[in-house]
């Protein structure tokens, strides 16, 4: 199998808790380059994942001619300026979710992978779950009959106010940060964007949205509501994951369910036919599934599962979110 040289910019927490352990899991993986704004953490990680080289600027990195993909673990506000670099170097970009504050500069990131014959995916780890992928199929085929009704929610626990979550300057947020997975599972099930949305938030005395619930309307005459917040005992990892989906011939509801979490999930399917089952699903590291699709697509085995489409869909749902809220 032949292995994507991968170099990773930034030293953020969401590559130390998640991505780390899924690029080490995957057989078309090699670690070859890290970079962060301290060398000294950039040497650090290097020498805890085995990267080949650590490099003291992001600059260093896109250099690096070795280096095919980047994945992009910064913080919000800079995913649009360091995609747009490593895609003119020539590298395909995995970047970390949400690919962009805004659906314009969406749009902007992947004409700039066009311009440049590379590759650009939003890293969704969870839409790569074979539990997601079921219940995908499930609906696609029929089985819950047209959706009437869908709703979705992530609520965490806050953060300390240091944390770039918790500052607008750095795109924080509960919308940001956690109502994409919702607003994404969202778009998934129901194959489109909505096309009203009524949405109010709760704000912090730093001015982001601590919680936001949204009622969406769409052209198939299907409704959705979707909650997001970060709200529960601060700083102790806690977190609310919730889905209902229901149709014209019967519903399927989270049961044992985390957006991003591997291991036995399930979920309860009832029909209007008398069918009423809970259906279990084995799920491996979700970031391993995620790495390993976006390699297999760097040589060409196969396209993107996020597609610029659902990518684009979701910064303008974000959009219309915000602008409701006046964020």
């Amino acid at each position: 199998m032949s292995k994507v040289k991968w170099g990773v910019l930034g030293t953020a927490y969401i590559f130390e808790r998640d991505t780390a352990r899924g690029m080490e899991l995957a057989e078309n993986c090699e670690l070859t380059a890290i970079a962060g704004r301290s060398p000294e953490k950039a040497q650090a990680f290097q020498e805890k994942y085995g990267f080949l080289r650590a490099y003291g600027s992001y600059e260093e990195l896109l250099e690096d001619a070795e280096v095919e993909a980047i994945y992009i673990a910064l913080p919000n506000d800079l995913h649009y300026e360091w995609t747009i670099r490593a895609l003119q170097h020539g590298k395909h970009v995995l970047c970390e979710k949400p690919l962009a504050p805004t659906g314009q500069q969406a749009r902007e990131m992947f004409q700039a992978a066009r311009d440049n014959h590379v590759l650009l995916m939003e890293a969704f780890a969870y839409q790569h779950s074979p539990y997601i992928k079921e219940i995908s199929k499930l609906v696609e085929d029929g089985v819950i009959g047209e959706i009437r009704y869908a709703e979705a929610a992530l609520i965490t626990s806050d953060y300390d106010r240091s944390n770039i979550r918790m500052r607008k300057e750095t795109f924080g947020g509960s919308t940001y940060d956690i109502g994409v997975y919702s607003l994404s599972f969202l778009q998934r099930m129901l194959g489109r964007g909505p096309e009203k949305i009524w949405a109010s938030a709760c704000f912090s005395s730093e001015g982001i949205d601590t919680f936001t619930t949204a009622v969406m309307e769409y052209g198939s005459g299907a409704r959705a509501h979707f909650d997001c917040g970060m709200v529960l005992e601060t700083e102790k990892n806690a977190s609310l994951d919730r889905f209902q989906i229901h149709g014209s011939k019967g519903a399927v509801t989270s049961v044992d369910f985390a957006f991003n979490a591997p291991g036995t999930l399930a979920y309860r399917l009832r029909t209007f036919e008398g069918e009423d089952v809970v259906r279990k699903v084995e799920v491996p590291n979700n970031y391993c599934l995620e790495v390993e699709q976006f390699g297999r697509c760097v040589r060409n085995e196969e396209t993107p599962y996020l597609t610029e489409e659902f990518s684009v869909t979701l910064a303008d749902t974000v959009d219309k979110v915000l602008g409701q809220i006046g964020y």
